[in-house]
């Protein structure tokens, strides 16, 4: 496998997660289960670039087509993304003649506030199931992955980005230089781009957040890698700020390199200041996080262990893909966990891909009241302890397994 920016060939390894199914791929019945397809987890490492990177295993429609993940289910990113378009429109001055376009732009949810403020938008999504549930509530909404020949018709169509949004897409992107040269050619003479994403690399590495390790994730990027990239196709990075959002964000502003109005702002260079003293252009950091990882895996079976020998029931929140890598790595089954719960109707009924866990309505708790419930979408964890705090009312305690195996108070 060669490098999907420079293509350097790639020989080192930066994690091996052994062999899962897809993270996405819940199965509907039991007789699905002996039918499950598994297939290699590792990410590899760019020695030149430092982009790390997992193989095209799967092609994105494969992934993609029906996707599970919907977005309008967190209260808390509904509220993130409300409150981004509200700065947004006053920082960039965002008016009814502007076009805003999303890339992945899931059910709406984002959209949807420029919408009401009467500002033209569009949204593009490859998720044909998602895509229809955005068109219903009045999105216009392209069903389409984005690329070159997307951009093409948009652009035949009359229209081009006064802002692009593309909030937790990069990393799901196994061409980028396919992807970044389409950002390049929808955006306006003087329009921006707005790029959002979790799995940041530095987060991923100092807090050992394996479980942003999966099938959906093709790449990881550092500041740093992301900035030879833009450059690549002549977009500049303006600015960054680092989000505590999905357990750490990047939050990217990007001009074209023709646009001499937007200066380059200090945060850029604090960043890249910030990276370099972690050791993030040093490939031995890199081949660190195999051994981080191992030991976060002792620590996770031997709190489940544990849990098992004082005959304590424990189930989880959160069917999400993170979730899925963190069961299927450290072996834990259904002789472990009860079940898990989520409050999408979208997984529920399902099973858990690998574990084959079944999925249910958070309701469940209250009929079985259990000892320990385990949130593994710990990047939620407030929201989720709130919503059900009743736990409290019989001695639940919740526990994250990342970055450590903890008790929340």
């Amino acid at each position: 496998m060669n490098c999907r920016f420079c293509e350097n060939p790639l020989e080192k390894m930066f994690v091996d997660l052994g062999k899962t199914p897809l993270a996405n791929s819940y199965l509907t019945k039991e007789s699905d289960f002996k039918n499950e397809k598994e297939i290699p987890l590792n990410a590899l490492i760019c020695e030149k670039c430092f982009l790390i990177q997992i193989d095209e295993y799967e092609k994105p429609n494969e992934i993609f087509n029906n996707y599970a993940y919907f977005s309008s289910y967190s209260t808390s990113w509904l509220e993130h993304t409300k409150k981004f378009v509200i700065d947004t429109i006053e920082k960039f001055h965002i008016s009814k003649d502007s076009q805003i376009i999303e890339i992945a732009s899931n059910d709406g949810y984002l959209l949807r506030n420029f919408k009401e403020k009467n500002i033209p938008v569009l949204g593009i999504e490859p998720a044909t199931n998602v895509a229809k549930i955005a068109k219903k509530s009045g999105i216009p909404t392209i069903t389409s992955f984005f690329g070159t020949e997307t951009v093409e018709k948009i652009i035949n169509s009359g229209k081009k980005a006064d802002l692009l949004i593309a909030f937790n897409v990069l990393p799901h992107v196994p061409n980028l230089k396919d992807f970044v040269l389409g950002m390049k050619n929808i955006l306006s003479e003087n329009g921006i781009i707005i790029v959002q994403f979790s799995a940041y690399l530095l987060d991923v590495i100092k807090k050992c957040e394996f479980d942003m390790v999966y099938h959906e994730h093709f790449s990881y990027f550092s500041l740093f890698t992301l900035k030879k990239i833009f450059e690549k196709y002549d977009l500049e990075i303006f600015d960054v700020e680092e989000i505590f959002v999905h357990g750490g964000s990047l939050r990217l502003f990007i001009k074209s390199s023709k646009n001499k109005e937007i200066t380059i702002d200090e945060n850029v260079e604090k960043l890249l200041k910030k990276e370099k003293d972690y050791g993030l252009q040093e490939i031995s950091t890199y081949l660190k996080f195999q051994n981080n990882v191992e030991n976060s895996k002792k620590n996770i079976q031997e709190f489940f262990l544990q849990v098992k020998e004082q005959k304590k029931k424990i189930v989880c929140y959160g069917a999400a893909a993170k979730g899925n890598t963190v069961l299927n790595y450290c072996d834990i089954s259904r002789n472990d966990i009860d079940y898990v719960v989520d409050i999408s109707p979208h997984k529920q009924g399902k099973f858990m891909p690998g574990t084959h866990i079944p999925i249910y309505s958070p309701e469940k708790i209250k009929e079985t009241k259990p000892d320990y419930i385990v949130i593994l979408a710990w990047n939620l964890k407030d929201e989720i302890m709130q919503q059900i705090n009743f736990i409290k009312d019989w001695n639940g305690k919740f526990v994250v397994l990342i970055p450590e195996v903890k008790n929340l108070k």
